[in-house]
């Protein structure tokens, strides 16, 4: 099976997939926070793996374990109705229990350096950025909010692969993070991006209320991070030698290869929301 058809069938299937779970919102969208979860955990767990061929970590059972509490965490106070903060107390917690770990254990003191500036980002990246779109499981527009939030940043990410393919042959390598990447297909990611957050406030024009200009920028926003978390993850995986950070999605790659725009999105996105509307 080609590669472009095994992302067209992860687009036209996964996707629909992630936005049953939102919109039919049973327990407190506990099935997405269970998704969240096992997301943090495989990805966490990818991301050991990318920065054990460079670094010395702290042992792996340690550090996914930490990554998925915040998440845990997370369905917890969704599912008993608990204070969002609680998430980023645990957040906190897990950080400390790394750094007591490293006081503890460590014999030696030469790579406790690196073992504790690898396991906070492992933490804060694939394990605390998740939980903001948690967090949206709280509001009362929270289907509407979080279906969109997949949609923009899907649509992000496929647009500007289809506008590559059609339009970005003979303006590519301007990144250099990531040579294949066009010129048309970021202005692709902005258009699908900005698109998708006007037919949200159309549809649902009492959730995403105001100005369609007030959308259009904040999709723009979105856009403009979504790119950026791609570009990361490009940075990581090419500082380490590799493509892929994993081969479970079809298509795409690893865990981590699919969720980078979506958790570098999901802060911006939360507070976004929470200030425009």
């Amino acid at each position: 099976m080609s590669k472009v058809v095994q992302r067209l069938l992860v687009f036209f299937i996964g996707l629909p997939l992630v936005i049953s779970l939102v919109w039919f919102n049973q327990f407190h969208h506990i099935a997405l926070h269970v998704l969240i979860f096992a997301t943090a955990i495989l990805a966490s767990n990818e991301l050991y793996y990318l920065f054990a061929r460079k670094f010395s970590l702290q042992p792996r059972a340690v550090v996914v374990i930490a990554s998925g509490i915040p998440a845990f965490v997370g369905a917890v106070c969704a599912l008993f109705k608990l204070p969002a903060n609680f998430i980023d107390y645990s957040f906190l917690f897990v950080l400390l229990l790394c750094m007591t770990y490293e006081v503890l254990s460590a014999e030696k003191f030469e790579d406790s350096l690196s073992h504790l500036i690898t396991s906070v980002f492992i933490v804060l990246y694939t394990g605390f950025f998740p939980t903001f779109v948690s967090k949206m499981t709280v509001h009362t527009y929270s289907r509407e909010f979080i279906a969109f939030f997949f949609l923009m940043v899907c649509m992000c990410d496929s647009v500007a692969w289809f506008f590559g393919v059609l339009f970005g042959k003979n303006n590519k390598g301007f990144v250099k993070a990531s040579p294949n990447k066009s010129v048309a297909g970021f202005l692709g990611g902005f258009a699908g991006t900005m698109l998708t957050g006007l037919i949200a406030h159309l549809v649902f024009p009492e959730v995403f209320f105001g100005s369609p200009v007030k959308i259009l920028i904040f999709g723009f926003c979105v856009a403009f991070v979504a790119i950026s978390g791609d570009l990361v993850e490009s940075v990581i995986k090419r500082s380490v030698g590799v493509k892929d950070s994993g081969t479970l999605i079809p298509g795409r790659g690893g865990v981590l290869d699919s969720i980078d725009s979506i958790v570098f999105v999901a802060p911006l996105y939360y507070f976004g929301i929470n200030f425009l509307f």
